[in-house]
């Protein structure tokens, strides 16, 4: 990475890099096929501000300006991706609005994210629904089509709840370092998991199952001092359960595990404290400042663990 050239502020450890800036500029200083593997939640398309940034993607005043944007973020994930290797995408359908789109319905932005990647070179290698409680995103969002009143009204209006989705692309080529060997514990709700004497079978299985139900939605990290109310309506750390799945089955120790969007530093603190090198890029300024004290945290915490 050409400092100079970037001229951002940053935080750096023994084990990560985290640039607080744009990740359309920090993705141009990364060398080609440098990256074993990505796991990051893009913004989401109009539907929430995240920064009063005009560069923040997020801030687009249209579907063009935002696929061609993130577009170029999608073609620069690719030319870094080491070949063979994987980049994941949590992300949703959206909510059609009235006022916004004309009707009330949804919108397929996972089938956006997934043509996007397809037209960027990478191929789609897999994909896992994530179960969410309807009730929790009724009681969050009062999204009228959630509540039992309007089944009452009118069940046409009613629908079910959003669940999430990790969908994740390989760069084409040959892996150079195998990601091998067994499962050794299991990321996820414990209350929910009982192996029969094969510990790896057990957790693949799991892992393997095309919905994971099994997620803790509350284990996130603490983000409420990033929060700036007047610039921003939306913050909602990626379960560490997802994120810690897919860096257990898709990266190898030591490897380097990429956030675009690194928000207040979820995936790098998995990574680290899983013994990878992370490298994130952060727009926003209160984000980068808590996700830097997160991945101190989780620097900490794996330097404490090697000296038992």
């Amino acid at each position: 990475m050409d400092d100079a050239t970037l001229c951002l502020n940053q935080s750096s450890g023994a084990n990560h890099h985290l640039y607080h800036g744009d990740s359309c500029e920090v993705l141009g200083g990364l060398p080609d096929n440098s990256v074993e593997y990505s796991v990051y939640s893009p913004p989401f398309a109009q539907i929430y501000a995240y920064s009063n940034s005009d560069r923040d993607i997020g801030n687009h005043a249209g579907d063009a300006e935002f696929w061609e944007h993130y577009r170029f973020v999608i073609s620069e994930m690719y030319r870094t991706a080491t070949p063979g290797r994987l980049s994941s995408v949590h992300c949703m359908n959206l909510p059609a609005m009235k006022a916004r789109h004309g009707y009330i319905g949804l919108l397929d932005f996972r089938g956006d994210i997934i043509r996007a990647h397809k037209d960027a070179g990478w191929i789609y290698h897999s994909e896992v629904c994530i179960w969410k409680d309807p009730v929790v995103s009724m009681q969050r969002t009062k999204a009228l089509g959630l509540l039992h009143k309007q089944v009452q009204k009118d069940s046409c209006r009613s629908r079910m709840g959003i669940p999430d989705h990790v969908c994740t692309f390989r760069k084409p080529g040959d892996n150079p370092e195998p990601v091998d060997g067994p499962l050794e514990y299991f990321a996820g709700d414990p209350d929910t998991f009982a192996h029969t004497g094969n510990l790896s079978i057990d957790v693949w299985q799991r892992y393997a199952s095309p919905v994971w139900s099994d997620i803790r939605q509350t284990r996130t990290l603490q983000y409420r001092t990033a929060r700036h109310e007047d610039d921003e309506r939306h913050i909602c750390p990626l379960q560490l359960d997802v994120i810690e799945r897919c860096v257990q089955l898709w990266s190898n120790p030591g490897e380097i595990v990429l956030s675009p969007f690194a928000g207040i530093g979820s995936e790098g603190h998995v990574a680290i404290e899983m013994g990878r090198k992370f490298v994130g890029c952060e727009l926003k300024e209160s984000y980068f400042d808590v996700a830097a004290k997160n991945l101190a945290k989780a620097e900490k915490s794996l330097t404490e663990r090697k000296l038992l």
